[in-house]
């Protein structure tokens, strides 16, 4: 008799590269490619935000980034990386970033593996389809923009408004950006030249004089000072720049003025339609933005030398950006 054979076939476990956080240093790893339900994009582009950079000593147990572009399907995407639940009082307003259910819910990169990596799973939900004339090299940039078309909206911008924004790294430039897609005059105070050369190219102005609306975009206490000292009577400052710090304003000059405070965290939906889709379009409209903002890229393997630039303004990095 001839000896018997096993008929089980072993399942070859796939690789894929990602970057994760080990020991407060980015590595590039090899990972098993993710399982689940949720579409599996290509990841084309992905972005390293300041706030990566302040996440590196945490050694979250994910692979980190959530500016995402990539395709799945034949087709071309940008990643809306909040995952929501859908049915909580939250989010049945359209203020998906605030989801408070009881599902899992949080942020690719953060909460859930994220896309500096080869490959990402993501809730259909949160794709969001390319507009002609936009690269899918440049679609990550649409992210910090669609946080800075949010925070314009909380403090209701309107026609005539003068405009300063605090901090000119990626969310200030955008800022300034987002602020001139609607028509407004604007102008930047930005610590580094090449930030300043940066936000002149995009149409923004030195500052002088009062403003109706101050966008605070570097997280500091100086500059939410600076916002307050700028800021009209009755004015109103957009909170952007993320900070652990306590950041206190009471001061008198605040209460004497009347200002309205506002804080803004990423991004949402409503009346006024979907924030992606506004930063997207405003991206797709108007190729400077990119050719402005992002300063260096960078192929996966080189993971680790673009976190040290993106870290390091005094190289002129301002939007560092991952192609697989």
């Amino acid at each position: 008799m001839a000896p018997s054979h096993s008929t089980s076939v072993h399942r070859r476990t796939l690789l894929m590269r990602a970057v994760r956080m080990a020991g407060g240093v980015p590595a590039l790893m090899n990972i098993e490619e993710p399982s689940g339900d949720w579409p599996l994009l290509q990841v084309r582009s992905a972005g390293i935000c300041g706030s990566d950079l302040t996440l590196l000593p945490s050694g979250l147990p994910v692979t980190v980034g959530h500016e995402i572009a990539g395709t799945f399907d034949g087709k071309r995407y940008c990643v809306e990386p909040t995952v929501r639940c859908g049915v909580c009082d939250q989010c049945l307003v359209g203020a998906t970033q605030r989801c408070r259910g009881t599902a899992p819910h949080g942020l690719l990169g953060v909460n859930f593996d994220g896309g500096l990596a080869d490959q990402v799973r993501v809730p259909t939900e949160c794709l969001v389809p390319l507009p002609e004339g936009l690269p899918i090299e440049d679609a990550a940039l649409v992210e910090p923009l669609a946080v800075c078309c949010h925070a314009l909206r909380r403090v209701s911008v309107s026609p005539g408004d003068r405009v300063l924004v605090v901090g000119g790294g990626s969310i200030g430039l955008l800022a300034v950006a987002a602020a001139r897609a609607l028509g407004l005059d604007v102008d930047l105070a930005a610590r580094h030249p090449h930030q300043t050369e940066a936000g002149h190219r995009l149409g923004a102005g030195t500052p002088a004089g009062e403003y109706d609306v101050v966008v605070e975009s570097a997280g500091t206490e100086s500059s939410l000072a600076t916002c307050v000292e700028r800021v009209a009577p009755g004015g109103r400052v957009a909170v952007v720049g993320v900070s652990a710090a306590a950041r206190p304003i009471a001061d008198i000059a605040f209460m004497m003025k009347e200002i309205s405070v506002v804080a803004c965290t990423c991004y949402g939906h409503g009346d006024h339609g979907r924030d992606f889709t506004q930063a997207a379009g405003i991206i797709a409209a108007n190729p400077q933005i990119a050719a402005t903002v992002i300063t260096h890229r960078f192929p996966l393997a080189d993971a680790a030398e673009a976190f040290r630039v993106a870290a390091d303004r005094a190289v002129g990095s301002i939007k560092v950006v991952l192609q697989p």
